[in-house]
């Protein structure tokens, strides 16, 4: 009987590319190129390539999205979106939430043909997943830069902490220590996320915010 062989997803690969000045369809291009890697273009000109997913951040990733969807088809004032969704943000940076949601009366504002494409815009809801491969600060400026950029909700979720960071506009991020649940409002009325769903085992009596 053979052994099985676990391989372990590698480190975002980080790309100094600012004297080549990607265009839009350039960067377009090397995405439709690359279709298993997630790419991303920081808004000063560095390319980021991420490897797929592990099976465990996959799961959590794909529980998420459906908490999403599901609340936003019941809502139905906004459109759900899957990590493969990219956005412009005003700032110029090209990035892929791991889920995010955008309210209708914004998407209205673009034809059926550009939709196609990538949005030049910064959703209003933002969530990123962190997964074993990722370093937390990297992940703590993106939702820095979502905010700046006109996110009015972001959701940093660190299953490797067990500890929710959420971030608004104007205000200091919250941070809570395994809660058994985290909600949207008042940005996202009515949703609701069961946080230790995705952790992956039994749940522990805590519920702390920390200061």
């Amino acid at each position: 009987m053979s052994q099985l062989t676990t391989f372990e997803p590698s480190a975002p690969v980080r790309l100094n590319v600012q004297g080549l000045k990607i265009t839009d369809e350039q960067f377009a291009l090397l995405c439709q190129e690359n279709p298993e890697l997630r790419l991303e273009l920081t808004a000063q000109g560095e390319l980021i390539i991420m490897p797929p997913t592990g099976f465990v951040t996959g799961r959590r990733n794909s529980r998420v999205i459906r908490y999403v969807d599901v609340w936003a088809e019941m809502d139905g004032t906004g459109l759900s979106c899957d990590s493969s969704t990219l956005f412009i943000l005003p700032n110029g940076a090209r990035r892929s939430p791991d889920a995010s949601w955008v309210k209708q009366e914004r998407i209205a504002l673009f034809t059926e043909k550009q939709q196609e494409g990538f949005l030049p815009l910064c959703p209003d809801f933002v969530v990123e997943i962190r997964s074993p491969s990722d370093h937390l600060p990297d992940l703590q400026e993106k939702m820095q830069e979502y905010i700046a950029n006109g996110a009015q909700l972001g959701w940093l979720i660190d299953p490797i902490e067990k500890r929710i960071h959420i971030y608004r506009p104007g205000l200091p991020v919250e941070i809570f220590d395994d809660p058994a649940s985290v909600s949207g409002d008042p940005e996202l009325p009515g949703f609701t996320l069961f946080v230790r769903e995705l952790w992956g085992n039994n749940p522990r009596p805590k519920n702390n915010r920390i200061k």
